[in-house]
């Protein structure tokens, strides 16, 4: 083993979680071996500037997240995760199954609301979730799809087993960081590539677009897509981007947008163009003036109203983050068994509705010892960790949520897995979650092989946000059988620019996929 992994065996033990990579005995795990073998063989100097490098290309590229009002490269470990062909087809099915059900929960809920009358799901919670819109209500939207993209959070507990964190089906974020850290890792640890059969990401901006399109109204054959940004002062703009150039659709921002006779047009040095399919980028509070917030220029106003009337899909639907709710979230078992007739294929993370009497006076009985979340929270905001919070903290925590306990859940401390992760002159094991990206089209929902793995960078941290100062992972989902496309050899890959032009045209990705099996 090499010197670089000398004290891991402390560490992983210090932390008391389950390590990815290494059984207790500090064996590989089957998974890992052929990479541990490629690791073997570098010192800590080609570790390090073969990190420095990849950091290099990120700043020169764009790769870069806002932290503390500081853009910064967005930080990839040279490390990967690696998921076997037969976990992933466990998660692989629980997400999709996970989406599915979403799907109809969101349909209800905006409809008949079956699920409230039947009493899966208290009426209350839905119609007091923050991101519960009125507006909206007995809207079908164009195409019969309200979750085009989804990204759900997934972690490993004490014993291995993956659980469903939370649910991200309103705008959610991340995608590109996975195409670029696949990029990157190419050029970093390219010895690992030709060791392994790792299953490909470049196939997503294809699915999306693909799936888009066939959502898109009734009547047209030829649909227009754009992606619809904030600008260029959003953390995540270099994803839109970078999306709108894959799949060879106009990135656009609100004012380029013009609503007229429940019909969406955008500005053109040609003029005006019909835009059936809009990939937003930006909350529903900002997205209509006319509906949410008056003082918003970041939409256009009209959107909701060409929605309702079928003149064009909004993808993802308006009024989704009731889903996001983790209040919400802790029904999803039982809608999963409500709608779809089957047993949750992954199990969420024990979770304290403080709603009940019970549960809040238990929580506020053990707050030194549970993760308290607000339920319409993200990034990591809001979310006090017990056993690190002051006294202080904890009574301040306790009079919000006995103020309001709606806006709260707990959940036991999970000590995440570890997967190794360069720490200086020698790699430690961090905390590590996972999320995948589902596309749904309708008839199917394809998720991505693999997703985003995030990384909390400073040792015994349990978060992993960007914006919280955590790090990235590329994730390497490795092929069962030799008809599943595999990763192409680095020296085979395609450039960014060069993928911009021929992503939309189907015969062009048909012959780079046949490259690639060759």
């Amino acid at each position: 083993m090499s010197d670089l992994f000398e004290d891991y065996a402390v560490a992983a033990a210090r932390t008391g979680a389950y390590d990815e990579m290494f059984d207790p005995d500090q064996v590989a795990r089957p998974t890992y071996r052929q990479l541990e073998g490629a690791l073997a063989s570098l010192d800590l100097a080609d570790v390090s500037s073969r990190a420095d490098s990849m950091a290099r290309t990120f700043l020169d590229r764009g790769v870069t997240f806002d932290y503390a009002g500081e853009e910064r490269p967005f930080p990839l470990d040279i490390v990967p995760r690696v998921i076997s062909a037969g976990e992933w087809n466990v998660l692989e099915r629980g997400v999709a199954q996970r989406v599915r059900a979403l799907e109809a929960f969101l349909n209800d809920v905006y409809g008949k609301m079956s699920v409230a009358s039947d009493g899966v799901v208290p009426r209350r919670i839905i119609t007091s979730s923050k991101h519960f819109h009125r507006q909206v209500h007995g809207f079908e939207p164009a195409g019969g799809v309200r979750v085009h993209i989804s990204g759900i959070d997934v972690v490993r507990d004490g014993a291995g087993t993956f659980r469903v964190l939370e649910d991200n089906v309103r705008v959610p974020s991340g995608v590109s960081y996975v195409l670029e850290n696949r990029r990157a890792m190419a050029k970093g640890l390219p010895e690992a590539f030709s060791q392994q059969r790792i299953r490909p990401v470049e196939e997503y901006p294809r699915r999306l677009l693909s799936a888009l399109r066939r959502t898109a109204p009734a009547g047209v054959d030829e649909p227009t897509v754009v992606v619809l940004t904030p600008g260029v002062f959003n953390s995540a703009y270099f994803e839109h981007t970078l999306l709108a150039g894959l799949m060879g659709v106009e990135l656009v921002e609100g004012r380029d947008l013009i609503c007229r006779g429940n019909r969406v047009y955008m500005r053109t040095t040609a003029g005006e163009q019909r835009v059936d399919v809009i990939y937003k980028r930006i909350d529903d509070d900002f997205l209509d003036p006319l509906q949410f917030r008056s003082d918003s220029m970041l939409g256009c106003p009209g959107l909701v109203n060409a929605a309702r009337a079928g003149g064009v899909t909004i993808a993802n639907a308006v009024g989704n983050g009731v889903a996001d709710d983790k209040l919400v979230y802790s029904y999803v078992p039982d809608l999963i068994r409500y709608y779809l007739g089957e047993e949750p294929m992954i199990a969420n993370v024990d979770t304290f509705r403080l709603e009940e009497h019970e549960a809040r006076e238990e929580v506020l009985d053990r707050l030194d010892e549970l993760v308290v979340k607000p339920v319409d929270g993200s990034g990591g905001k809001g979310l006090v960790i017990g056993p690190d919070a002051s006294g202080e903290e904890l009574e301040t925590l306790r009079r919000r949520l006995i103020e309001d306990p709606r806006g709260w859940i707990a959940q036991p401390v999970l000590q995440l897995s570890t997967v190794p992760t360069l720490s200086g002159d020698k790699f430690g094991p961090r905390h590590v979650d996972l999320r995948p990206f589902a596309v749904n089209d309708g008839d199917d929902v394809w998720v991505l092989p693999g997703g985003l793995t995030r990384v909390a960078l400073k040792e015994g941290s349990l978060i992993v946000n960007s914006s919280q100062g955590g790090g990235s992972k590329d994730t390497w989902v490795l092929a069962q059988s030799r008809n599943v496309p595999i990763e192409a050899e680095p020296r085979h890959s395609i450039s960014i620019r060069e993928r911009t032009s021929v992503w939309p045209v189907e015969s062009s990705w048909r012959d780079r996929q046949a490259e690639q099996q060759q």
